[in-house]
């Protein structure tokens, strides 16, 4: 599929909740999830969103690690759509993009799917359309016995950008060429400097820089702005797991965890040495997974999401019993950090890719501009692959924008930023600020015809920002 085809029917489908439902086996009758309508409020106003409710109907999904869950998805809305299992590896045939190779699934319609929970891990579900920005989306956890032995609570946090606006309209909005981005198109493969590029972090002055191109009504985590946050009640003294999942469409965030010392444990649902901070950047599609202790004598404590370049925040509040709660308006005194790659060099893999030599090597630059508002990916060549071959991407942002860059079916491997090699985490989704580059490695373990290598800005993905890594031979 082309990227002309593959935008027409990605807006086919245009116009935080806390995870729910019981952990299953392959042994149980099949996981039942609906794509739903439903109602929020969003500053005392009423909002029509759509959802995904699991078992009991609350939403979310719970599997077992290392099973495969027998789901059957019903669309009970008025208009087709598409779900994909974002951070699972299912076949391609299930993996949930429209026509890759599924059509979208019809209103009234009901699908099988036998998802591969694979290791314990963060991650999430939600629309391959345009249906995304009306938060079409809900966490899936993956838990093995260590899991659910640990002796810590589990809060699970979901954040979103909406807009009252339809998701079509903001896009025509975009594309009417109003942007005031530097257009980048112009550059070829072999015009990178990488020297420039490395010394070009997201700490210099940019100009030209745009990071963000849509002012949204609200901000929000577990479907509540931060004047009518989620509290949430702790033990004092005791240990709290946070796991946070990024799905806005088109905002980046700061994660704060504010008076709290904790590490992090994990990203992407994959391990990572634990690393000690308060403050964590989060694109588009990422999750970030806390480990948090509570301070013994109590109190309530707010944790943050801080948008990018902007005042406004979301979050939640951890309170231990007869805490008081304090008041704390969703626009901060400062504007949220720039998203950089500082503490993405740092992160470590518990569990990194085998040691083994690249089979084969791909370079693509990512392109585009506010002016027009076009995105896209050039390469040099088509993205094939071979079955058990180790494979190496070098992704290289020529635009004044950040990309959060997600591939299907494969979790990766971060070797390189701005061509400086490290070991670093393993993921599915990395963000490169303007003018930086990412290298990953990943294993060709899971076979496809085209799986989806794109932009998780859903406005970049569906004016062009997409691409498929094929296995030869299908």
């Amino acid at each position: 599929m082309n990227r002309r085809d593959f935008s027409k029917t990605l807006l086919i489908g245009g116009s935080g909740l806390l995870f729910a439902g019981r952990a299953v086996s392959a042994a149980l009758q099949p996981l039942k999830i609906a794509v739903v309508s439903r109602t929020i409020d969003v500053n005392g106003r009423a909002a029509t969103v759509f959802g995904l409710t699991g078992p009991d109907d609350r939403p979310g999904l719970n599997l077992v690690a290392g099973e495969t869950a027998e789901v059957e998805l019903e669309n009970t809305l008025f208009a087709e759509t598409m779900i994909h299992w974002h951070g699972l590896t299912p076949p391609w045939v299930q993996d949930g993009v429209p026509n890759l190779p599924m059509p979208l699934l019809k209103a009234g319609e009901q699908r099988r799917y036998a998802l591969p929970a694979g290791r314990p891990g963060t991650h999430w579900m939600h629309a391959h359309t345009l249906q995304e920005q009306n938060l079409l989306a809900a966490p899936l956890i993956v838990r093995g016995p260590e899991e659910l032995a640990r002796d810590e609570q589990e809060v699970v946090v979901l954040l979103h950008d909406f807009s009252f606006t339809p998701a079509e309209e903001l896009l025509a909005k975009l594309k009417s060429g109003n942007g005031m981005g530097m257009m980048m198109n112009g550059m070829n493969m072999q015009g990178m400097d990488h020297s420039k590029m490395s010394g070009m972090n997201m700490g210099d002055s940019m100009t030209g820089m745009d990071v963000n191109d849509i002012e949204y009504d609200a901000y929000l985590a577990n479907d509540r702005t931060f004047n009518d946050p989620q509290v949430v009640q702790v033990e004092k003294g005791g240990r709290v797991r946070l796991r946070i999942i990024n799905g806005a469409t088109a905002t980046a965030f700061t994660i704060d965890t504010g008076a709290l010392d904790g590490e992090v444990i994990a990203v992407d649902g994959q391990d990572v040495v634990p690393l000690k901070t308060r403050q964590f950047p989060m694109a588009m599609g990422q999750r970030v997974d806390f480990r948090l202790p509570v301070p013994r004598e109590g109190g309530a404590f707010p944790v943050f999401a801080l948008r990018e370049g902007g005042a406004q925040r979301t979050g939640i509040i951890l309170a231990t019993p007869g805490a008081t709660i304090g008041k704390f308006p969703d626009i901060g005194e400062t504007q949220g950090p720039i998203l950089s790659q500082a503490i993405e060099s740092g992160l470590m893999a518990v569990q990194p890719l085998v040691p083994k030599a690249a089979d084969r090597n791909y370079a693509i630059n990512l392109v585009g501009s506010m002016q027009g508002y076009e995105w896209g990916m050039q390469s040099s060549a088509d993205l094939l692959v071979r079955q058990g071959e180790r494979v190496v991407v070098e992704m290289r942002n020529h635009s004044m924008m950040t990309h959060p860059m997600h591939l299907h079916g494969h979790h990766f491997q971060i070797v390189a930023i701005n061509g400086q090699e490290i070991s670093g985490a393993v993921r599915d989704t990395a963000f490169l600020p303007p003018m930086t580059s990412i290298a990953f490695a990943f294993d060709a373990v899971n076979p496809g015809k085209a799986w989806a290598f794109h932009c998780h800005h859903l406005y970049h993905m569906a004016t062009g920002m997409m691409a498929t890594v094929g296995y030869e031979g299908g």
